[in-house]
């Protein structure tokens, strides 16, 4: 009797451990939020506002990551100047600090580049954005170029596109200052 006890004890504790496992199969969220409005400061000054309809906060899961199903804007300062992101679709992967931004991504910085694609990641950790996807972008002197694909620092002063064409405005007067 006594060990038919201590078999039914072990095997309800291995059956919990699966209705545990099988709750989190279930693929919802640990938090969710409406209407947010997230403010970051450094100092006491606000340094980035993130605006979302919806956040879903699966940090339940074994690579934890923050989902914006209805999308995202976000405001930061540096230096006191604007910089914008929107998207109709946003991913924040908590551990490697991935932002994957999808559908209608416009981005404008602060010096007046403007940035659209369909699909854009950001490398927080690293300062560096980057797609496989179609875009376009005006750059500060207006030149303009659509590409496939591109790798850039998070300023857009180092970018390297593939497969691309576009029109690159040159100074006139700074070629006879070189020559």
């Amino acid at each position: 009797m006594a060990i038919l006890f201590v078999i039914t004890l072990f095997s309800c504790e291995g059956n919990y451990s699966n209705v545990q496992k099988l709750q989190q199969a279930d693929n919802l969220p640990f938090a969710e939020g409406k209407g947010v409005n997230m403010k970051y400061t450094d100092s006491g000054v606000v340094v980035a506002n993130l605006k979302a309809p919806e956040l879903l906060d699966f940090a339940n899961k074994e690579f934890p990551y923050k989902e914006f199903p209805k999308g995202v804007e976000l405001y930061f300062w540096q230096d006191g100047k604007l910089s914008t992101v929107f998207s109709d679709y946003a991913i924040l992967y908590e551990d490697t600090d991935l932002v994957d931004l999808r559908k209608n991504v416009v981005v404008v910085t602060s010096d007046s580049v403007i940035l659209k694609a369909d699909q854009l990641y950001w490398d927080q950790s690293r300062e560096w954005v980057y797609t496989d996807q179609p875009y376009q972008i005006q750059l500060k002197d207006g030149s303009v170029n659509n590409g496939e694909s591109f790798d850039s620092n998070q300023d857009f002063t180092t970018f390297i596109s593939r497969n691309n064409q576009g029109t690159q405005l040159i100074d006139k007067t700074k070629l006879k200052d070189d020559q």
